[in-house]
C-alpha cells in the first residue's frame, strides 16, 4: 500500500474510531440505572447496542474497502466481514481483528440481529445485560486491535 493510501486509510480508522467512540459514550450514559421495570431505557440500551456493533461494521468496511473490496456472498456478508477481519491477508494486509474480539463481536452480531428483525417481541433483561457487558468488554479489545493494525499500516515490518 503507498504512503498516500496508507495515510487516507488511516484517517477514515480514526475518524471512525471518534464514531465509535461517541456512541459507546452514549450507551454508558442510557444504561445508568438499568433495569427490567423500565422498558423504554431497555429499548433505549437496546438501540446504542444496535448502533455500537453498525459504528464498528462500518469501520471493518472501511478496512475490506481499501484492502480488498470483494465479499462475494450477499447474503451472508455482515458474517463474513466479520470473519475476514480475523485473517491476514499476505502482501495486502494483516487480520484487523483478534480472535476475541471476533468472538464478542460475533455475538454483538447476532443480538443486533434480533434487535432488528424482532418485531414486538419485549426485551429479555439478562440477554439485554449480556450484551451490554460484551461491549463494555470488547471496547478496551478494538481499541488494541485499531492500534495494532495502524502500527503495522505504519511499519509493516
Amino acid at each position: 500500500m503507498d504512503a498516500a493510501t496508507v495515510a487516507l486509510l488511516t484517517a477514515d480508522i480514526n475518524a471512525q474510531r471518534l464514531t465509535v467512540d461517541r456512541v459507546f459514550d452514549l450507551l454508558q450514559q442510557r444504561c445508568q440505572a438499568l433495569s427490567p421495570e423500565n422498558p423504554e431505557k431497555l429499548e433505549s440500551v437496546a438501540y446504542q447496542i444496535h448502533n455500537f456493533y453498525g459504528a464498528v461494521e462500518d469501520l471493518l468496511k472501511l478496512v475490506a474497502t481499501y484492502c480488498e473490496n470483494n465479499i462475494a456472498d450477499a447474503s451472508r456478508w455482515h458474517s463474513l466481514l466479520l470473519r475476514r477481519m480475523t485473517q491476514p491477508i499476505e502482501g495486502v494486509r494483516p487480520s484487523f481483528l483478534s480472535l476475541s474480539t471476533y468472538d464478542n463481536l460475533n455475538q454483538l452480531r447476532a443480538f443486533r440481529h434480533f434487535f432488528r428483525h424482532a418485531y414486538g417481541v419485549p426485551l429479555d433483561f439478562e440477554q439485554l445485560r449480556s450484551n451490554l457487558e460484551r461491549v463494555l468488554a470488547v471496547k478496551p479489545l478494538l481499541e488494541q486491535d485499531c492500534d495494532r493494525f495502524l502500527q503495522h499500516l505504519r511499519s509493516p515490518d
